[in-house]
């Protein structure tokens, strides 16, 4: 095979989605909270998602998160479907271990911190290692305290939750997710839950890892973020996308009249 055919060959795996979801459905309690939607990001890429509470956003990341099933639609990861299989003509869920094993390559943040009391942030960050992949605890250790310094937070390493101010926290949870080595990293308001002198250190954080190359799906209302940070942007609004572009498009252009609206309030 020639040099060319072979660039030619491997093309399309390259411009193919790291994660896809195509027509994703959740209801609950008879109520549609996602309707029919299609979302894809690309290894790199940063996505902000704006919109109103209740609109599906967060409903959207704990799909792909598979930390809830879908009611219709696929999840691919790398070209692969997550969550569920086909069986005898029909979709169904995977088991919780198969699921388990899926979510070691999708990293969530939530609003909350979600930190075992109890232990020390290098434990806490550590024990998705030895209790989820079956680190040594040597090696596990080494690992937490490498993200922690990618955090800042190398020096409050043996410190508890109590001892650490929100923001604090917030990072350890990011060191947490980081140190399994996902794929994408999905923040669910990461900032939401803090005091606003806090904010800018977890916001830098996450900057920093765009810049790395951190492929991340980003729901938020810190609209300076996602302008300055966001390799597009995207609203949400009664279970659907109603308008995703570039930022300075979303931003200063927008095409759809809700997107007017939305941006009216929140700037």
């Amino acid at each position: 095979m020639t040099q060319s055919a072979a660039v030619a060959q491997e093309a399309p795996a390259v411009n193919q989605p790291i994660l896809h979801v195509e027509n994703l459905q959740k209801a609950y309690h008879g109520q549609e909270v996602l309707k029919s939607v299609d979302f894809e990001i690309r290894k790199g890429q940063v996505k902000a998602v704006l919109g109103p509470s209740g609109s599906g956003k967060s409903t959207m990341l704990r799909l792909m998160a598979l930390l809830e099933p879908s009611d219709g639609g696929s999840i691919k990861l790398r070209g692969e479907t997550i969550g569920t299989k086909e069986h005898r003509g029909r979709t169904v869920h995977l088991p919780e271990r198969l699921l388990a094993r899926q979510r070691q390559d999708i990293g969530m943040v939530f609003q909350k911190f979600n930190l075992f009391p109890h232990l020390p942030a290098v434990r806490n960050v550590m024990l998705g290692l030895t209790s989820v992949k079956g680190v040594s605890h040597h090696e596990a250790r080494e690992l937490a305290m490498e993200m922690l310094q990618r955090v800042g937070l190398e020096n409050r390493a043996e410190h508890y939750p109590s001892e650490l101010s929100g923001g604090q926290q917030q990072r350890v949870a990011i060191a947490r997710a980081l140190v399994l080595n996902p794929s994408v990293m999905l923040f669910d308001e990461p900032t939401s839950a803090l005091d606003p002198e806090l904010v800018g250190e977890v916001l830098d954080v996450m900057e920093n890892l765009a810049a790395d190359g951190m492929t991340m799906i980003v729901v938020t209302h810190e609209v300076r973020f996602a302008s300055r940070v966001a390799s597009e942007v995207s609203l949400f609004d009664g279970g659907v996308i109603v308008e995703q572009a570039a930022p300075d498009q979303f931003f200063n252009n927008p095409k759809h009249e809700r997107t007017k609206r939305f941006l009216s309030h929140v700037h």
